[in-house]
Formats: C-alpha cells, sequence, structure tokens
C-alpha cells in the first residue's frame, strides 16, 4: 500500500475544481495552502496575456503541470476534423507560451458512428498534431474516459485501448493520462498500469471520488475517501509503475461548486493526505 502523504508538494490543483474562483484568486490560495502545482483550463485563460499569467502561477511557486484540454478529434465531415486538429494546434501553443509542458486530451466521439470509426480519426488527429507538439516540446496525454462517456465524449475508454493508440503512434510526445475517476473499475487497471511503466507512457494522474449514488454523470464527482474508489492502492500501483509525477485533484461537482470555496480547499486538502 502506498505510503501515507504528509504534505501538499506532490499535490496538484485543476483550475476547474475550484471553478468559482478566478485563476488570479486559485494560484494565491493554492499557493498560500503549500500546494506544488496547478493543472491549467484553457477556459481559465480567456482574456488573459498567457505568458504573463504563466509568469504569475510560477511567482507563486506553482509549477504548471498541464493545460487541459486538447482532443475532440472526432467528426462526421473532414472540414470539422480539421477545425479539431487547428483547436489543437492552438492548444499546444497556448501550452508553450503559459509553460505547461502537457496537453491533456479528451478524444472526442461522434454520435451515431462506430466507436472504430471514432478511434481511427483519433489517431489520425493526434499523428496530425505531433510535428507540432515537438517543435514545441509539449507532450500529449491521451485520456480514457468511462464508458459511460463512448457516445459522446471519448471513443478511448480503457487504459489498454489509450496504451494501444499511443504504443501505434510510437512518438515520444504521446502519452497517457490516467484518472481514476474513469478507470477505477477496470480489471486490467493494474496490468495497464504496469505496462505504462514498461512503456515510459504514463504521463499524469489525476484523482477525485465516485459517489453512489451518482447524481449527475459529469458533475457529481467526489473528495478522496467519499465513494468507492482505492485510490490509495492505484497509486500503489502507480508509483511501483515508475511515476513520480502529481497528483492531480480534479473534481466537478455542482455540490461543491455551489459551496463556499475556503472551506472547499480545506476538505479537498484533508481529503487527499488521508485518502490518497
Amino acid at each position: 500500500m502506498a505510503k501515507p502523504l504528509n504534505d501538499l508538494s506532490q499535490l496538484c490543483m485543476h483550475t476547474i475544481t475550484t471553478k468559482p474562483w478566478p485563476i488570479e484568486k486559485a494560484a494565491h490560495e493554492f499557493s498560500e495552502a503549500g500546494i506544488g502545482g496547478i493543472t491549467v483550463w484553457r477556459d481559465a485563460l480567456t482574456g488573459r496575456n498567457i505568458r504573463e499569467t504563466g509568469t504569475m502561477l510560477r511567482g507563486l511557486n506553482l509549477e504548471i503541470v498541464s493545460l487541459c484540454r486538447g482532443g475532440f478529434f472526432s467528426a462526421d465531415t473532414v472540414a470539422d476534423r480539421q477545425k479539431a486538429i487547428d483547436d489543437n494546434l492552438h492548444a499546444i501553443d497556448e501550452a508553450f507560451d503559459l509553460g505547461a509542458p502537457l496537453v491533456v486530451l479528451v478524444c472526442g466521439a461522434t454520435p451515431g458512428q462506430a466507436l472504430s470509426e471514432s478511434r481511427k480519426q483519433i489517431q489520425e488527429g493526434i499523428s496530425a498534431c505531433l510535428e507540432h507538439a515537438a517543435a514545441a516540446e509539449i507532450k500529449l496525454a491521451i485520456e480514457p474516459l468511462h464508458p459511460m462517456y463512448a457516445g459522446d465524449r471519448s471513443a478511448i475508454n480503457t487504459l489498454e485501448q489509450a496504451n494501444n493508440m499511443a504504443e501505434a503512434i510510437r512518438s515520444p510526445w504521446v502519452g497517457v493520462a490516467l484518472d481514476v475517476y474513469h478507470l477505477w473499475w477496470d480489471p486490467n487497471l493494474e496490468a495497464q498500469i504496469k505496462r505504462c511503466g514498461q512503456n515510459g507512457n504514463l504521463s499524469a494522474f489525476h484523482i477525485c471520488d465516485w459517489k453512489t449514488p451518482t447524481t449527475d454523470m459529469l458533475n457529481d464527482r467526489g473528495l478522496m475517501g467519499e465513494g468507492c474508489i482505492d485510490i490509495k492502492l492505484i497509486r500503489t500501483w502507480v508509483e511501483e509503475s515508475g511515476f513520480n509525477g502529481f497528483y492531480e485533484a480534479e473534481i466537478f461537482s455542482n455540490l461543491y461548486w455551489n459551496e463556499d470555496q475556503d472551506a472547499f480547499l480545506q476538505k479537498i486538502k484533508q481529503a487527499y493526505l488521508k485518502y490518497s
């Protein structure tokens, strides 16, 4: 079992987790709390000078872990698929300006289209971005989503599928992102995390919890320890694979977004130290 965490230096907060706070407020609060990292969602950068925002974050001793999110490569038409590629090229530019080394990809799925075709389009879309990513030295992380999203958000639904695609693309600029919310149920998870370690594919590790009952498919994630995911066990597998990066708190929650965010941040800190 993973050793207990005794500080917040390896905790990374996603800006979406404290969604009501603008990035400036979130960054100051994270820094004051001793949190070590921040993953920036693209909406948090709207209307801001991205390079100056990156400088601000680093000035607060926050490591910029990644930019969320790119992806959504599948589409019915060639024109729409090219729009998605263009948006991902722009996301790479944003990550470069921010100083983020990684763009997390929610890969997409097209309603009514065969999953095999969506996966083909995803692989082609990622491949079309590789030259730009390599030039910017920005890695792209394929994030598998829970099967409940297979119809419209992601045709990549298991870590095995993400590993298969990363290995097929065969680029040092492509890895995978593991989110316990999406993958905790998978009986092959331990073996696939080990495979990540063998191939050096694991680029990000996201944590939260699965509440039962879940009242919203997207926005009812729980604090660590609030649901049924054995986060410490999964962390053990992740660490045994050689991963030594941040543990990223990514909690979409209408419940918690409607709470006082200072109190919510205190709950996150306590849950991270006790249950992660």
